[in-house]
């Protein structure tokens, strides 16, 4: 007599180099069992150890002690396929599961809701979701483990639509949900506060709400939702606090810009973990505190902390670093990244693009780029690239890449636009920006937003097409925003349009009525052609309104330490030296051809007066200090927080004639590459 077919594991380990646990060469083989099933699962296990790496062995050996059981009995027990289903989870085996449900169908085994559970479980962790459900659907009774499981499965894969509906189909058929169930079904509330709240009254009912993993649940859904005095009095009430419901407080604390109750949180911790450490430098870096989200960085970092950063966190401190061009801070993140193994992650590699482009270095940027595996480029990956060729004022290259993505069969989405289009826009390229918005819609079917109307407003205004730019304003089939009027309002002040700057200063003032700078801007048109009493009623509303202009503002990296000056700023300890230096450097450069621009020195005083207020402009303290303190040779990068004026800008390029320097200055809106009397920009900004 022999017994039925049956699957027998068996492992080609000849195979060099092969990791089982990830890409396993293993597989089922049907045979024939003889009368003594257990003498051939002996064989096999001896052909398969023989074979494999020593390592390898208890894995082995555990999953052919499952395996036994099935080859003995005849019938199989379901549990001894449970058994198997549940080794299998989270393995990544699916081939091996497929082969094992394979059997169950060969020796006509039914899963009941105990074995459908492990199965649903095996398939979801393997990736294969539609198998699941398809389990799921067949079993006729179904007990609280399967639904479970098909929620978990749900909620994992992001959908959280089906896993309420899942959930709400088990509460009518009278199942009531444990502390397993309501963790994955309120991830799911996290933009339906409703629903949150409903099945928060649920598991109050059925005293659910102090468990531990219930109760850090609902914290962190009432955080996602904007409830952060809901999710406080939850955690004021929770008998037992574990890690994370403190992390979720006070991430949402920081997501709220409440910095200080976050940093109350985080000193009362008893025990914190990477991702304690990881919501503050987040959080830090989000509200725009770059140096607090380093200085935290560095604390994790101290020798005799436990806790050490993984990818989320190196992703989390590279645009601080970004933030306050900490360029030398990035490159020793980024050398750290590589030491802990962390450099070939996509997520880090995308991070570190961004971090080195906003720094100034787009060859570095270029260079990380170049790094991720092209199989792995995502779409964030590539709106990176494209991006950071855009702020440096690239717009061909920009152009490229996006065409290279489109050519790998990666769909562009809305921030793919904004960086082409924006791309175009500083490079002149009129044309093909035009093309790109125009087949946006019908070739890429990504409907055109207010930004995207902006960056073509901003495209035609710079070409001195206001007419044009004011027309597609006119048609836009939303609203107007700040953005889209600012653009026009700018591309009027560089061609001196005073008529339609009126207009568009007008809509500004009332969507952005605390915008110092939209009447800074329509004032200094106004007293470029003297039209002072305009100038005196604008300062007046400024006046009225308690707004002060936005004062000029610059910082230069020299040795890791980054130097703020303010305009007209004598507070730096080397302030009577930076003086001193720009007393001389105006000589020096006229002589090369520079002509001072008091075009912009709106005050009735002196020429000599004028020119004395142009060298106190902040960009020019900043280089003045880097050309003092570094030595020759030495790439100056520069940051500014407003628009780099149009005398700043011209001295600059004769500052990096004369001294032979490459300074690159990133202001408000792009990148200036400054190098030998010429800058990037080609004096098109």
């Amino acid at each position: 007599m022999r017994c039925q077919p049956l699957i027998l594991f068996l492992s080609a380990f000849s195979y060099k180099n092969v990791d089982y646990c990830h890409c396993p060469r293993s597989l089922f083989v049907l045979l024939d069992i003889p009368k003594q099933p257990q003498s051939h699962f002996r064989f096999a296990h001896s052909q398969c150890s023989s074979q494999s790496q020593s390592h390898h062995f208890p894995l082995h050996s555990s999953l052919f002690s499952l395996v036994e059981p099935i080859i003995c009995q005849n019938p199989a027990e379901i549990s001894s396929f449970a058994a198997v289903f549940n080794f299998l989870t989270g393995r990544n085996l699916l081939r091996l599961g497929r082969q094992v449900h394979a059997q169950m169908t060969l020796r006509l085994v039914e899963p009941n809701a105990f074995l459908g559970a492990k199965m649903i479980a095996m398939y979801a962790s393997s990736g294969d979701l539609d198998t699941a459900v398809t389990i799921f659907d067949r079993i006729n009774n179904p007990s609280l483990l399967l639904y479970n499981s098909i929620i978990r499965a749900y909620s994992l894969y992001g959908y959280p639509h089906k896993t309420i509906g899942i959930y709400t189909q088990m509460q009518s058929l009278g199942l009531q949900g444990d502390h397993f169930t309501y963790p994955f079904v309120l991830k799911c509330c996290a933009s339906n506060v409703w629903m949150g709240k409903c099945i928060h009254g649920i598991s109050l009912r059925i005293g659910l709400e102090i468990d531990m993993y219930v109760g850090t649940s609902l914290i962190d859904m009432y955080v996602k939702c904007g409830e952060i005095s809901e999710a406080h009095k939850l955690f004021n009430g929770m008998i037992v606090r574990d890690i994370s419901s403190w992390n979720a407080l006070i991430a949402g604390y920081m997501k709220n810009g409440e910095i200080y109750v976050a940093e109350d949180l985080f000193k009362r911790m008893v025990r914190r973990n990477i991702i304690s450490w990881t919501a503050m430098i987040s959080g830090y870096t989000q509200n725009g505190l770059a140096e607090r989200a380093l200085d935290v960085f560095d604390k994790m970092m101290e020798e005799d902390s436990e806790v050490k950063p993984n990818w989320v966190t190196i992703m989390s401190v590279l645009p601080a670093c970004a933030h306050s061009a900490a360029l030398e801070r990035g490159r020793k993140i980024h050398k750290f990244a590589n030491e802990i193994g962390l450099g070939s992650n996509v997520s880090v590699q995308t991070a570190l693009v961004a971090m080195y482009a906003k720094c100034g270095s787009l060859v570095e940027a270029h260079q990380c780029f170049d790094k991720i595996h092209q199989q792995k480029r995502n779409l964030i990956a590539w709106n990176t690239m494209i991006t950071a060729y855009a702020s440096h004022g690239h717009g061909l290259e920009s152009v490229s890449t996006f065409e290279d993505m489109i050519r790998v069969g990666v769909q562009p989405d809305t921030i793919t636009f904004t960086g082409l289009l924006s791309g175009c826009s500083h490079s002149g390229l009129v044309d093909l920006g035009l093309k790109y918005f125009h087949c946006m819609t019908k070739s890429y079917f990504v409907e055109p937003e207010v930004q995207h109307y902006a960056c073509v407003v901003d495209l035609l205004g710079r070409a001195g097409r206001l007419v044009e730019a004011n027309n597609l304003i006119n048609q836009m089939p939303m609203q107007a925003g700040p953005s889209v009027w600012g653009a026009l309002l700018a591309a009027c002040r560089k061609h001196r349009n005073l008529e339609l700057a009126e207009a568009a200063a007008k809509k500004l003032f009332v969507l952005e009525p605390d915008n110092s700078g939209n009447f800074v801007l329509l004032s200094n048109m106004y007293a470029e052609v003297g039209m002072w009493k305009e100038v005196d009623n604008l300062r007046a509303m400024l006046k009225n309104r308690g707004m002060r202009k936005t004062p000029g503002c610059s910082w230069i990296e020299i040795n890791g330490k980054a130097h703020m000056f303010l305009g007209g700023d004598t507070s730096h300890p080397q302030a009577k030296e930076i003086y001193m230096f720009l007393k001389e450097l105006p000589e020096k450069i006229k002589g090369v051809g520079y002509v001072p621009d008091t075009s912009l020195v709106l005050h009735d005083v002196s020429e000599e007066e004028k020119e004395h207020n142009l060298s106190a402009h902040s960009e020019k303290l900043a280089i003045a200090f880097g050309l003092l303190n570094t030595s020759p040779g030495v790439v100056l990068r520069v940051t500014k927080n407003l628009r780099i004026c149009v005398d700043c800008h011209t001295a600059t390029k004769f500052i990096s004639k004369i001294y032979g320097r490459e300074i690159i200055v990133r202001d408000v809106n792009r990148f200036h590459h400054f190098f030998d009397g010429k800058c990037s920009c080609g004096d098109y900004w």
